[in-house]
């Protein structure tokens, strides 16, 4: 469809929950991509709010602070702090950072509710959960645990088991009790009051996917599997005493459910930052009730389906409320080929880093861009890390840069010599970055900011050919004026750099600036050759990256691998909490891993080869209705007509959404069967783990599918 001009723009990035800090996943998924398009639309001049904030209601921060002997307010004011620190120490330029334990969010939410309430937007139902007779509460998920039904783990949770992964409910444990009073849990009636999305699935059908193609596949692939199924009505209350309260009568020990008072946070933000300075803000209605405005959520996978689903729901219900025109979700990033598990500490904290790495904010910055995880699960490793820096950063970008203001200082005493006459080689250089800004400008519209981010340093490639290829250091002896028109482009090349990667690397262009002495470039220069006229005194040269040694690495590994031993989980350590996707603090003594299964008997080279095994697309993947076992799988197998597969791996992927885009390995000459009436074409390869987690096979490549494995 075509892009509508829009006059200001609201950008939010997901709420980082207060029970822990922010590690490197989180920034390569969320938090620098959003602040790379801020920083653009800022240099484009466009009226913009970045919207931040924490998160801090919830059964995790309760569980938290119950074993800490402290408050929750205790516990949310130690991590909102080290979060919004760790922010402003990175470069991630929100306009406002608030929190939903602020007066503003909890009136804000509460009046929210109390609309929906009092216009019948919401039902009433009651439900029977689990009771704690001592502690005289209802209990969460996360308070209760007990035997797996699946593993017999001793000691799942109400919400899933850790040792097999498998998600449950509290009403499916063996022996289940209370972790607040130890006591056997009793069941008892409830009321709570459910948002009815069912009632809004046409128009979201229509909103999403009809209007709004262009979105990723992985954001519009997961909305369409949800809405292809049928929408459920949800709970937007609970039964916990750590939130906001329920603005209803009877509605004593409820609160608002975090899910429902965590994305009004963003409204909220807006309200008091709009209250604290009117003048250069406006109405916050303005930021999102204004139909010039358009509105971005920069958001991890995990967060999807509240963000282009609940929450729209919500605001549509609400009326008066611009939707999200845009959701440009990543994908999640890795650690060293391993999921990143901060019940592990498998993690890199941010602020560990700027005590490790103080002043290479840019560093980690540029190489989570480079390694962005937009369309698929990426990894980071340290080894890349160094290679990244010392083989681009220094060698390419750093030493274009040292070279052009090297030889200037050296011959000029830092003047900007005056440009002559221009030779074929001149014209060719300027010729490749003159379009730079048109190139990097329609990749960060599109969202696709490692192709940007390559972009920009490609005028450092640029540079590097060119300086080498007219090598000024032997003009200068035989042709002095040449010499000057050289390191004239050369210098005009430096400063582009520093204005083509200000909303990436926002550090060292600001040093860049410095070195140039030069502070007043505009985006709109981008790809001038007129940025430092002759004349200009330029600063004492000084290096821009540095290179990082095998030790200092080694050191981060050498951490990392101390994190494998059994041991408890440090400050800060948090884990996964599918339920509501947020956190939730790790048991003592966590430990991964287990025993793999026994090698089976050796089959013939022959045996083997009776097996055709292929690489496919996966186009679409949905839970086969009236199976609790079964997805069905849509693959372009190479062949021009998709493969129909299913498989009964449903119970290991919440969001089989997510699987679309990979590339997975099947059986393709399996006789067809069939299988709750669908005729499955073949067989999906899994691994199955010791602690029987399941994980589809994946190729590292992009391999073209229909390509034979063995």
């Amino acid at each position: 469809m075509e892009q509508k001009e829009f006059k200001r723009y609201t950008v939010t990035s997901a709420l980082p929950y207060a029970n822990g800090g922010v590690h490197i996943g989180h920034l390569a998924g969320v938090y620098v991509p959003a602040d790379i398009y801020v920083r653009y639309l800022r240099l484009k001049k466009r009226e913009v709010l970045f919207i931040g904030g924490s998160d801090e209601h919830g059964v995790p921060i309760t569980i938290r602070a119950r074993k800490e002997g402290i408050t929750p307010q205790d516990v949310v004011d130690r991590y909102h702090e080290m979060i919004k620190n760790s922010f402003e120490d990175f470069g991630i330029s929100f306009d406002v950072y608030s929190r939903t334990t602020s007066k503003t969010h909890h009136q804000f939410a509460a009046e929210w509710f109390r609309k929906l309430y009092d216009e019948g937007k919401l039902t009433e139902e009651t439900t029977t959960q689990l009771y704690d007779e001592e502690a005289k509460q209802f209990l969460a998920d996360r308070y209760v645990t007990g035997e797996c039904p699946h593993c017999h783990n001793q000691g799942a949770y109400g919400d899933q088991c850790e040792k097999c992964g498998r998600d449950l409910s509290p009403m499916e444990l063996i022996n289940p009790k209370s972790t607040i009073s130890g006591s056997t849990p009793v069941l008892k009636e409830t009321k709570n009051w459910y948002l009815p999305l069912n009632e809004y699935q046409e128009w979201l059908k229509k909103w999403i996917l009809e209007e709004h193609k262009e979105w990723r596949p992985n954001v519009y692939g997961q909305c369409k599997s949800w809405l292809d199924m049928d929408l459920q009505p949800r709970a937007m209350t609970r039964d916990l005493d750590w939130g906001i309260p329920v603005p209803v009568e009877g509605a004593d020990g409820k609160v608002l459910y975090v899910w429902f008072d965590a994305p009004i946070g963003y409204v909220s933000n807006t309200k008091e930052l709009c209250e604290r300075d009117p003048q250069r803000w406006g109405t916050w209605q303005k930021w999102w009730q204004d139909e010039d405005t358009r509105l971005i959520h920069f958001i991890g996978k995990d967060n999807i389906v509240f963000h282009c689903i609940i929450f729209p729901v919500m605001m549509k219900a609400h009326g008066g409320y611009i939707m999200p025109d845009n959701v440009p979700a990543n994908e999640f990033l890795n650690l060293e080929n391993d999921k990143i598990s901060t019940s592990r500490n498998w993690a890199v904290w941010l602020h560990e880093y700027l005590v490790d790495m103080p002043g290479k904010q840019d560093v980690l910055r540029y190489v989570l861009t480079a390694n962005a995880p937009e369309t698929k699960d990426n990894n980071f490793t340290w080894k890349d890390f160094q290679d990244r820096n010392n083989n681009e950063l220094v060698a390419v970008y750093g030493n274009f840069v040292n070279r052009a203001l090297q030889l200037t200082q050296k011959y000029w005493n830092g003047v900007v010599p005056a440009r002559g006459e221009l030779l074929e080689v001149d014209q060719r250089a300027i010729e490749e970055f003159k379009d730079v800004k048109e190139k990097v400008e329609s990749l960060l519209e599109q969202f696709k900011f490692r192709d940007a981010q390559f972009e920009a340093m490609n005028l450092a490639r640029i540079g590097n050919r060119y300086i080498t290829e007219c090598e000024p250091w032997k003009v200068w002896k035989t042709d002095p004026k040449r010499c000057e028109t050289v390191l004239n482009i050369c210098l005009q090349l430096v400063a582009n750099l520093s204005i083509a990667f200000e909303p990436f690397l926002p550090f060292s262009s600001n040093r860049l600036r410095s070195l140039i002495n030069e502070s007043n470039l505009d985006w709109e220069q981008l790809g001038s050759i007129d940025l430092l006229p002759a004349g200009h005194q330029i600063n004492e040269p000084q290096l821009l990256f540095e290179k990082i040694d095998d030790e200092t690495i080694q050191k981060q590994l050498d951490k990392l691998e101390a994190m494998k031993a059994p041991h408890s989980a440090p400050e800060g350590a948090t884990i996964d909490m599918p339920s509501d996707n947020k956190t939730i603090e790790a048991p003592s003594g966590a430990v991964g891993g287990a025993t793999p299964a026994a090698i089976k008997d050796t089959v013939s080279f022959e045996d083997f080869e009776k097996l055709d095994i292929r690489v496919g697309l996966v186009k679409d993947c949905q839970p086969v209705k009236k199976s609790k076992k079964l997805l069905q799988f849509t693959i372009d197998d190479g062949t021009g007509t998709d493969r129909t597969i299913c498989s009964g791996i449903a119970q290991f992927y919440e969001n089989p959404a997510e699987l679309i885009g990979r590339r997975i390995l099947f059986v393709a000459n399996f006789a067809p069967r069939k299988m709750m009436g669908i005729e499955s074409q073949g067989m999906i390869l899994s691994a199955v783990d010791a602690d029987e987690s399941l994980s589809v096979v994946t190729t590292t490549k992009d391999v073209r599918p229909g390509s034979q494995v063995g």
